[in-house]
């Protein structure tokens, strides 16, 4: 049983078919708004590429604006950081939703069990050998037995509260404003920007489709941002020395999202195992959410594979330290690109000159030395995965 039909649910749905395991994902949303919330939009390389081993990666290739690099600017200065040379890796922009798409496409083409617009989740028994899941479908209560539960329903979601364990949480005293803009991409590349008026990013979702973010106070009301404003915000961060001009658009959507870094530990309870936002956060800044939250079911996908295969529990024993290795690393790399772009005077009352000093030495550091820059790179486009399977 898979509670949650995001990238994590329907990730881990398709590689266990690959492997003859069958599951049920049961999620509360109806199809079409699980299709369309729009959510991260940067792949890692080891991202891509399990996309494209398992099927799923076509359209992706076609559609996705593949990136090599990526730009930050520091004091209006603009600074390349090579993914490509110092890696020889890349990503590719392509949203959350597409891929979401591209996964129920192909679960329900293989016969797969989505159920939508579920409700009144509950877990039963995680502890036993013989877990639960009830819930309510099409006015109906139902209830159904499963060999593994796999709590895969989002940070807000009810299943991490039957995983007992220790929380770590921080709290950035910063949110972002973001925007999606009917307006062609102003830049080749992702540009991150540090300026002295707070942080600033230029993304992008298509080649008419743009994403933009503002460091804003978390207590920020929409209603004081009017879409000229925004547009002469942005354009004044992101401002450089190369004479860069924002391409501006119809703006059809914007929201303030707040930003923090979360754990649990562990990642499993019994029969009950956790994956993606149900388990860790991570501030968007290193656009690490969504691949994190498939590492997960990667590494998890494999041990639910050999159980089914062999009766073994080796995996799953070892599977929330697994996990956590790479959640770990991936929380301080998004700790860092956070600490080192935002403005915290201001926003964070206990930020001294001594901060600031540190942290723009930090920035100028990064952008001037080739190992800094091989250690951003490294963590942008995603550590290798530890464990060599493979689905073909």
């Amino acid at each position: 049983m898979i509670i949650g039909a995001g990238p994590a649910g329907l990730v881990l749905s398709h590689l266990l078919h690959l492997q003859g395991v069958e599951s049920v994902v049961l999620e509360a949303r109806d199809r079409t708004y699980v299709e369309s919330r729009v959510r991260a939009g940067v792949l890692e390389h080891g991202t891509m590429e399990l996309l494209r081993e398992t099927g799923v990666g076509a359209r992706m290739d076609a559609e996705g604006l593949a990136h090599g690099g990526t730009e930050l600017r520091v004091d209006g200065r603009s600074h390349h950081v090579d993914f490509a040379e110092l890696t020889g890796k890349s990503i590719v922009v392509y949203g959350q939703q597409e891929v979401v798409k591209d996964l129920i496409g192909r679960r329900l083409a293989d016969s797969g069990d989505l159920r939508f617009e579920v409700g009144d989740v509950q877990i039963h028994d995680e502890d036993t050998d013989h877990p639960r899941v009830t819930y309510t479908h099409e006015g109906t209560a139902q209830s159904l037995a499963a060999d593994w539960v796999v709590g895969a329903d989002g940070f807000h979601g009810s299943s991490r509260a039957h995983v007992p364990g220790q929380v770590f949480d921080r709290q950035y005293p910063f949110a972002w404003l973001g925007i999606l803009a009917h307006a062609a991409p102003s830049s080749a590349e992702l540009i991150y920007a540090k300026h002295d008026r707070g942080f600033a990013l230029h993304s992008m979702r298509s080649p008419v489709v743009t994403r933009n973010y503002l460091q804003v106070h978390p207590d920020a009301d929409l209603a004081d941002w009017s879409d000229e404003r925004i547009w002469d915000e942005l354009s004044t961060r992101l401002a450089g020395e190369d004479g860069f001009t924002l391409t501006r658009g119809a703006i059809f959507d914007k929201g303030i999202t707040g930003m923090r870094s979360f754990v649990h530990e562990p990642m499993r309870h019994g029969r009950l195992l956790l994956a993606g936002d149900a388990a860790h956060i991570v501030p968007p800044t290193g656009a690490k959410g969504m691949n994190l939250a498939i590492a997960d079911v990667r590494v998890l996908s494999h041990a639910l594979g050999q159980w089914a295969a062999t009766g073994s529990t080796e995996g799953l024993d070892a599977y929330s330290d697994t996990a956590l290795a790479r959640v770990w690393r991936t929380t301080h790399f998004s700790w860092w690109m956070t600490s080192m772009l935002h403005r915290f005077d201001g926003y964070d009352a206990t930020s001294t000159p001594f901060d600031e000093r540190v942290q723009l030495s930090q920035l100028r550091y990064t952008v001037s030395s080739r190992a800094a820059m091989t250690t951003l790179a490294e963590n942008y486009v995603g550590l290798p995965f530890t464990t060599g399977w493979s689905y073909r």
